[in-house]
């Protein structure tokens, strides 16, 4: 289902054991536009320190209640790796953080989500010792590839021919978690007319400028099928945006890829 990051913000995280807290924000891979972590505020039972949660773990989501059930007690999000969301998230963190909780590094394999499409497509967690979760992180780079949707909000969207407006919000998958769309607010346009972008369409990011520049022109995002938040985006939808942008849409991306590794790769 595909959803407005506006509206995941704020939902409850529940455990196994009780509630762990509201989502606050969310943590991106720049590469591929998955959602990696979520970032969630405790409140009070943690003191209020912030805390991580991957998609790995999320077993229910249900977007009427405002929740996410997570296979995980609260025990355990408590001894958790603590992560500094204030600085940057580098893979020796992540690599501590995922091997606490037994996932793969989802940089260690062919698809989004490492050895699957999507995280619930994965085992159970795995038991990892102790030297072989040290070894993990201390061959991990402090790189980091993780960037926080607060942050890019309000970034500069720059057409092939010029500024066309800035990111407004993003449109997530919430079986696949990635970030599918991005939502543009054409301020220098047209007040209050929103478009929709994919990711599979940004030429590159400047992280020091904070502008996203996309290979489209300014008269293609213009004419583009206006996006209205408040209503349900449909493969109807998705469809004619792909179709006027005349881009393929990532489904059919994604079962050519799975096409392709049936058969062996051939």
């Amino acid at each position: 289902m595909l959803t407005n990051s506006t509206c995941l913000k704020g939902l409850v995280i529940r455990a196994s054991d009780g509630e762990l807290g509201t989502v606050d924000q969310f943590y991106f891979d720049d590469e591929t536009w998955a959602i990696r972590y979520l970032a969630i505020e405790t409140g009070g039972w943690l003191g209020g320190r912030p805390v991580l949660i991957s998609p790995f773990s999320v077993v229910h989501a249900d977007l009427l209640d405002k929740r996410l059930d997570v296979a995980l007690t609260k025990e355990q999000v408590e001894k958790s790796p603590d992560i500094n969301t204030h600085l940057p998230i580098s893979r020796q963190h992540e690599a501590a953080y995922l091997g606490y909780y037994g996932y793969p590094n989802y940089w260690g394999g062919p698809f989004m989500w490492g050895p699957a499409f999507y995280p619930a497509g994965l085992a159970s967690p795995t038991t990892t010792s102790a030297e072989a979760l040290a070894d993990r992180i201390r061959r991990e780079s402090t790189d980091s590839h993780l960037r926080s949707t607060e942050a890019v909000t309000g970034y500069n969207i720059e057409a092939a021919d010029g500024e066309i407006g800035h990111v407004n919000g993003f449109v997530v998958d919430d079986e696949a978690w990635a970030i599918r769309y991005i939502e543009v607010a054409t301020r220098n346009w047209w007040p209050g007319n929103k478009v929709l972008v994919s990711p599979a369409w940004v030429d590159r990011v400047s992280w020091t400028d904070a502008r996203v520049y996309v290979g489209l022109s300014r008269e293609a995002i213009k004419n583009a099928p206006e996006y209205v938040d408040s209503t349900p985006i449909t493969r109807e939808y998705e469809n004619r945006l792909h179709l006027h942008y005349g881009r393929p849409p990532y489904w059919l991306r994604e079962a050519e890829h799975r096409s392709t590794l049936a058969l062996g790769g051939v």
